[in-house]
């Protein structure tokens, strides 16, 4: 089989990423500029600084990706690009970048779904995985489970009806005075705190939805009572409640969506995957049931271009290719 090079590019949020794949599962090269430090002053990303920042990157670092995957510019076959969802002015960025390439080196152009490009980092941290499966996709924006029928068939289960989880941790570490990005922080504190200290509601939602907005409320709703009576908060006891909440939410839902579709590979995907008591959790009860359970690299958690080569690679296997009308959709959904 004659190799095929894939240059994947992701700009959706606050990451400028490249990456150079070979046949689909063969990384040769990860480049992410992080602009983490020069968000956290704001307490969350800000587009126009976001947007400007990737001006200044993207040429850098697929130079940088080019270079570490020992390859040229010309030998890259296909370009696959994130073309939403994620903030518009990001994405353009991007996809500015990809669409110029394609057009000067007459290569096709592959418009990748940033939430479908998660699941897919999957098959880089575990060359053994192949469809079907049942992933659960839990990121900043969106919270979804997907059957992955195979590689370029899905049918989308349930999905977030309000705040994605993701969300919910980052607008609760930012009312608890934590750091962006707040996930993270969250997760660190919560190794500290009680569980058990606090109960704070599931919300019922029919089927496979998710809704996190109401839990939001009523963990805002603790901290701003205890605030006015001038009641003393353990912040690492509501932190480890609101987490072992949330993750209840996600592992219930998971599993019984695989025992019902009776898929017995779980595979979790997205910025959140990278939490370690959703991971501890589900991994524990995938082996109680005898699931096979799978899970990304923490670089490959985080948005990345790997993902979006990846994934951009068995779409061209389709003949699924975008053309110099591509756009960016900010809300795009799965």
């Amino acid at each position: 089989m004659d190799k095929i090079l894939t240059l994947g590019i992701e700009t959706s949020c606050d990451e400028t990423a490249a990456a150079v794949l070979c046949n689909g599962r063969e990384l040769l090269s990860n480049v992410i500029s992080t602009q983490i430090p020069l968000h956290q002053k704001f307490g969350g990303v800000v587009p126009e600084i976001a947007s400007r920042k990737h001006i200044v990157n993207i040429m850098p670092v697929i130079d940088e990706a080019l270079t570490k995957a020992g390859v040229e510019l010309g030998e890259i076959n296909q370009i696959a690009v994130t073309f939403g969802p994620g903030l518009a002015g990001a994405l353009l960025v991007g996809l500015s970048a990809a669409k110029s390439l394609a057009y000067a080196l007459k290569i096709p152009l592959v418009a990748v779904n940033h939430l479908e490009g998660h699941i897919f980092a999957n098959f880089l941290s575990a060359p053994e995985l192949e469809p079907p499966f049942l992933s659960l996709v839990v990121s900043g924006g969106h919270t979804a489970l997907i059957n992955m029928i195979d590689y370029n068939r899905f049918e989308l289960l349930g999905q977030s009806r309000d705040d994605a989880a993701g969300e919910a941790f980052d607008k609760i570490a930012r009312v608890m005075g934590l750091p962006y990005p707040g996930g993270p922080e969250i997760d660190k504190l919560a190794k500290i705190g009680d569980a058990t200290a606090v109960t704070f509601p599931h919300p019922k939602v029919d089927g496979y939805d998710f809704s996190f907005s109401g839990l939001k409320s009523a963990v805002l709703n603790f901290l701003n009572t205890a605030q006015m009576k001038g009641e003393f908060v353990n912040v690492a006891d509501v932190a480890a409640s609101f987490q072992k909440t949330v993750v209840d939410i996600l592992a219930e839902k998971t599993l019984s969506a695989a025992e019902k579709f009776k898929l017995n590979k779980i595979v979790l995907a997205g910025g959140v995957a990278a939490n370690s008591s959703l991971e501890k959790t589900l991994r524990e009860a995938c082996q109680r049931r005898g699931f096979e359970f799978f899970y990304p690299s923490k670089i490959l958690c985080t948005d990345n271009a790997a993902m979006i080569a990846c994934r951009g690679y068995y779409q061209s296997l389709e003949k699924n290719f975008a053309n110099s009308t591509l756009n960016a959709v900010p809300n795009l959904g799965l």
